[in-house]
């Protein structure tokens, strides 16, 4: 374990050249380790991780679920010790009287590609839980362009593993407010929710995510969760998500690259 960065692993390579000789030297990558959420003691999910932010993921994963919306709706979240790992790959959150469905809260319960519902099916679960954002406000275009670039800039650990994906929460000023990073995008989404939550900013609804992959079906879900109007991302969306940013009233951008954009849904908020 890296001791100033939980988030890297050391390994030694062997790297082959064009000459085809071999030279070992000491590299890092993003460490990825499982993270046991717990739920007043009882266990609700695993995920695999980055470590760092933990508090925060399990928060966020429970903002996502739909258990809770407000900073009082949590009591306390404790990370507990584990054997080999003195950072803990159990965290334990104590509710503040929020009443959980035992039965659905897992991982997956909206993932189209896992649990086989339909489009349609998929989006209407979802509406019964949180819903649709509104705004009226909008920001230019070349704002929405100057996004990446600041994200990039404070990517610590992807500057040094390259492995990372990013999730950054920004103003309608063009401000990064927070920035996560993890192996999994799901999770460092979870991450920012999490934080918003602890500190009582929820519903995002003023505010602009931007992911540095893809975006999926699970991805838009998670931040109308939060209340996020506006989503942006470097890569391409997936149908479902296009089809569901549609419906509950999320703007959409992907292929943000340089000055050019797709603006997928919603393009009111564009201009």
């Amino acid at each position: 374990m890296n001791e100033e960065n939980p988030a890297i692993a050391e390994v030694r390579v062997s790297k082959v050249g064009a000459d085809g000789r071999a030279t070992e030297f000491d590299d890092v990558t993003a460490r990825e380790e499982p993270l046991e959420i717990r739920v007043e003691g009882r266990s609700v999910a695993v995920v695999m991780r980055t470590p760092g932010h933990d508090e925060e993921l399990a928060a966020g994963f429970l903002v996502s679920e739909g258990v809770v919306q407000r900073p009082r709706d949590i009591l306390e979240v404790s990370q507990c010790p584990s054997t080999g790992n003195k950072h803990g790959n159990i965290v334990d959150v104590l509710l503040g009287g929020a009443v959980v469905n035992w039965d659905s809260l897992t991982r997956h319960v909206f993932s189209a590609s896992s649990c086989g519902l339909c489009g349609k099916t998929s989006i209407e679960s979802v509406f019964q839980q949180f819903p649709a954002v509104k705004g009226d406000w909008k920001v230019s275009p070349a704002l929405i362009a100057s996004l990446p670039d600041k994200l990039r800039a404070a990517q610590e650990t992807f500057s040094k593993t390259g492995g990372l994906h990013a999730s950054g929460l920004f103003d309608l000023e063009g401000n990064l407010l927070v920035l996560r990073e993890d192996v999994g995008r799901h999770n460092a989404l979870d991450k920012i929710l999490g934080h918003a939550l602890m500190n009582g900013q929820l519903p995002l609804d003023r505010h602009i995510l931007l992911v540095s992959g893809r975006v999926s079906f699970e991805i838009i879900q998670k931040a109308l969760a939060g209340g996020i109007a506006f989503v942006a991302a470097i890569s391409a969306p997936s149908s479902l998500a296009v089809d569901f940013a549609r419906e509950v009233g999320q703007t959409l951008v992907g292929f943000l690259r340089g000055e050019t954009m797709n603006v997928y849904t919603h393009p009111q908020r564009v201009g």
